[in-house]
């Protein structure tokens, strides 16, 4: 097998994984700023001078948090105001009332709309972040030893993902009652911010901008850091916090992130396609992360079992299936 230790195929796929989450966070970063750059536009003003400054000012907050390592205390605040986001998406959920029972048929028989299939990937590419595999382990690397810990970490990893993809209906359920059943071309924070006046009128601009700068911030930060800890790894360049080498990784990260925000090319289209990116790598990812899980000598009985494996080989081919139809799509073959 590839992975087996010896194998002369180990090497190159690792660094493969490697090189390829660095160079998707690196898009991805480009993403993280622009949104958070359109946060503060949002209530600044959309303009030139305000979208670069706000690039070039939190990519270099972002840096200091990670160099300095005092990140953690501004994370938890940051994650209040996404989770304030959150309660604004839900209610404004109630009082837009979107179709409840297309709601409930789309959940259970997905329909892509013509058109829509970059959307969708790029939907799943940022709610299931590749690097967030990487992160998530890490922290719990950190945060527990010893497998008495497995049922406390099986536990948070079922509330982060529960929460996350009930934020994710909420997003775009009311965005599909409140901006697209009315015909809203999304060009603009303030395009965005459209989807919040039916609960907070002339203050939407202001949530939206608050809710859009803490998440972008945040992924500013947690990406980076990933290929932070994903790259000192691979390289043997150790996986501590303070390394050097886990530095300099993850602020060149950003500092390409930042150069991409500015190009001149839309926002919105430098989010979409980053988040697209990462939908093409998820399932590159998965295959990579399923083939380890099922290594008995290195996780004994806790390796995958036949429901485990069946599972993840529908993510991966759903994800895959997606990502290949949008790429043939793309090239004129479908």
């Amino acid at each position: 097998a590839p992975l087996r230790p010896g194998s002369i195929w180990k090497l190159p796929l690792i660094l493969l994984i490697g090189v390829a989450l660095y160079l998707g966070n690196s898009a991805y970063e480009g993403g993280n700023l622009s949104g958070a750059a359109l946060g503060i536009s949002a209530v600044a003003g959309e303009s030139e001078l305000v979208f670069t400054g706000s690039v070039i000012s939190i990519s270099l907050l972002a840096g200091l948090l990670i160099w300095k390592g005092s990140y953690r205390h501004i994370e938890r605040t940051l994650i209040g105001l996404v989770l304030m986001m959150a309660l604004a998406f839900a209610a404004t959920f109630v009082i837009v009332r979107p179709d409840f029972a297309a709601l409930l048929r789309g959940m259970v028989v997905p329909v892509i709309p013509d058109g829509a299939l970059m959307t969708v990937v790029a939907l799943i590419g940022t709610t299931v972040v590749p690097y967030n595999l990487f992160l998530h382990a890490s922290a719990v690397k950190r945060r527990w030893s010893g497998a008495d810990a497995l049922p406390e970490a099986r536990a948070d990893t079922t509330i982060a993902i529960t929460v996350g993809g009930l934020i994710a209906i909420l997003i775009v359920s009311t965005a599909a009652a409140s901006l697209f059943a009315a015909g809203v071309s999304v060009s603009s924070a303030g395009d965005m911010a459209a989807q919040f006046e039916p609960l907070f009128g002339s203050y939407s601009r202001y949530l939206l901008g608050l809710g859009l700068f803490a998440a972008g911030l945040s992924s500013a930060i947690t990406a980076p850091l990933a290929t932070g800890y994903v790259m000192s790894e691979v390289l043997g360049l150790g996986d501590g916090d303070n390394s050097r080498a886990h530095h300099l990784i993850a602020l060149s990260v950003i500092a390409i992130g930042a150069a991409l925000s500015l190009t001149g090319i839309r926002p919105i289209t430098i989010i979409i396609s980053a988040q697209f990116a990462n939908g093409l790598l998820l399932p590159i990812v998965a295959t990579f992360l399923l083939v380890i899980m099922n290594r008995r000598e290195v996780l004994g009985r806790h390796a995958n079992g036949l429901a485990a494996n069946l599972l993840g080989a529908i993510v991966v081919l759903i994800a895959a299936g997606l990502g290949l139809r949008s790429i043939l799509t793309a090239a004129g073959v479908l």
